[in-house]
């Protein structure tokens, strides 16, 4: 299966579509990937962000030959070749890229200017000096995706952090006892007893029946669920026979659904006897645990909101 094109290596066989007259950008992204040999799987492939990849790429290298007037605007909602593009295919290069669209000066200064608030003063003057344009040969990913990757190099870092700021209480007692009331407002946050005050509550204690918590999915509590919170190292694995105990827990409780969360990880055999039993019982790991705290807004806040925006193709479209 070919891998998808990245960005530059669609600038030449854009610009070579662009030669056969206006074409609008949703066109272009069909034929490319005909060019290519993109499987319709490929062809939707998204960013976190909902626009399919090759859509931004493709949005990326027209943009980029744009600012080198290699290509135009005629008409709304469609671009074509200029004379400077149709000279440029008639020396015959076999690729396009940054550095070397680079050589028309409405280009270079698109970049610089992009560029002027990200290069610190120093590495000015060492460009200016040296010429050096490794950075704009090396950058193979639009600048979408260079935030998608951004972003997901910090959530990734932050899952980890979730876990040991857990950890981080040294009181055995302490760090029990804050973690069911964690798994709790998860739980609740994540909409478990909507709309009940008080809906979820931490029983963990002495004489809890094998539980550490429940919620309430009704007013009258009649509808329950109940949680067992384990609060192990992360590298360790939950043992099956707790997930046993947790399943006869909830038989006393009259009840048959519970969720099991622990900072640790769920062994084989705990997944296989979970499948092979009628109750409903959720397995949630530490990786998990992370993910969902970092999504529901528990033990997080946003530090800041950059809003992307990008051009409305429908509504430049005829």
């Amino acid at each position: 299966m070919p891998e998808l094109p990245d960005y530059q290596s669609l600038m030449l066989p854009l610009l070579s579509l662009s030669a056969d007259g206006p074409i609008s950008l949703r066109a272009a992204v069909q034929k490319l990937g005909e060019q290519f040999g993109l499987t319709s799987e490929q062809m939707v492939q998204k960013l976190p962000s909902g626009q399919a990849i090759i859509y931004n790429r493709t949005g990326w290298a027209k943009t980029e030959l744009v600012k080198a007037c290699l290509v135009e605007h005629p008409v709304r909602g469609s671009f074509n070749i200029t004379e400077r593009g149709q000279a440029l295919l008639r020396e015959k290069p076999e690729r396009l890229t940054r550095q070397f669209l680079m050589r028309y000066p409405e280009f270079k200064a698109y970049v610089e200017a992009s560029q002027q608030r990200a290069l610190t003063r120093d590495a000015d003057t060492s460009d200016a000096a040296t010429g050096d344009t490794t950075p704009l040969e090396t950058a193979a990913q639009t600048p979408s995706e260079r935030i998608d990757i951004a972003i997901a190099e910090i959530e990734a870092e932050l899952l980890d952090d979730l876990l040991e700021r857990i950890f981080a209480i040294e009181n055995q007692t302490r760090r029990a006892a804050f973690f069911e009331d964690l798994v709790v407002e998860l739980l609740t946050a994540m909409g478990y007893g909507k709309g009940l005050e008080g809906a979820g509550r931490r029983i963990g204690g002495t004489g809890d029946g094998g539980v550490d918590g429940v919620i309430h999915l009704d007013a009258l509590g009649i509808d329950r669920v109940y949680i067992q919170a384990k609060c192990y190292d992360p590298s360790s694995s939950v043992p099956e026979r707790e997930v046993r105990d947790f399943s006869g827990s909830l038989d006393t409780k009259k009840t048959t659904r519970g969720v099991f969360i622990t900072t640790a990880k769920f062994s084989g055999p705990c997944k296989t006897y979970v499948e092979s039993i009628q109750k409903p019982i959720i397995l949630i790991d530490g990786r998990e645990l992370a993910r969902l705290m970092l999504r529901y807004n528990v033990g997080v806040r946003e530090d800041r909101a950059v809003v992307i925006k990008r051009i409305d193709e429908d509504f430049f479209e005829a």
